[in-house]
């Protein structure tokens, strides 16, 4: 990590604390691009920082998500805190990380998982027609390999909105990479 964090991180980590132990502190919204051009939102659990300002998220790798990423890496994120009563908005792209950095990432990921965790990757795919005979196991135990279906989604944000819901007006500041991370107050 940087010696320097973006200004933004903090204010997310002081939000992201006035939430508690709150799954919701976790959770943010994924925005997408689908194959025909329209767009495509879901919720996924935050998973760590690299680096100053690269968001990591895992999926299934056989999920529409990882595969619109492909075809399309512009995204946006949307991290509503509510007990914070703050947005964070993030725009960025999904890298595309050597084989090998992708395979140590994942690894450990997949270490930190707790057995019920790990269980999603040995469901069937998702968004498939659901098979009454499958298997959905409840735990995927320690030791496990990781699974090829086991994706870690490397989001680099190059710009982050921060609205405040608190006080009237409302408070709107935006960070850019390519200004220094630089704050700009806007309209809310």
């Amino acid at each position: 990590m940087p010696d320097t964090l973006p200004p933004w991180r903090p204010l997310l980590k002081a939000a992201r604390h006035r939430e508690g132990r709150s799954p919701m502190s976790r959770w943010l919204q994924l925005a997408t691009i689908a194959s025909d051009g329209s767009p495509r939102v879901r919720t996924l659990v935050f998973r760590g920082w690299r680096d100053g300002a690269t968001l990591e998220l895992l999926t299934d790798g056989r999920s529409a998500k990882a595969h619109e990423l492909d075809n399309e890496p512009r995204l946006e994120v949307c991290w509503l805190l509510p007990k914070a009563r703050c947005q964070f908005r993030f725009r960025g792209h999904a890298l595309q990380l050597d084989p090998q950095q992708q395979g140590h990432l994942e690894q450990l990921h997949w270490e930190q998982l707790r057995p019920e965790g790990r269980a999603l990757w040995g469901w069937p795919e998702p968004g498939a027609i659901k098979d009454p005979n499958a298997n959905f196991p409840e735990a995927i135990a320690d030791g496990t390999p990781t699974p090829a279906n086991f994706q870690l989604l490397s989001l680099e944000i190059n710009s982050v909105e921060l609205l405040e819901l608190s006080g009237s007006p409302h408070r709107r500041r935006r960070w850019l990479a390519e200004d220094g991370w630089n704050a700009c107050d806007l309209n809310p």
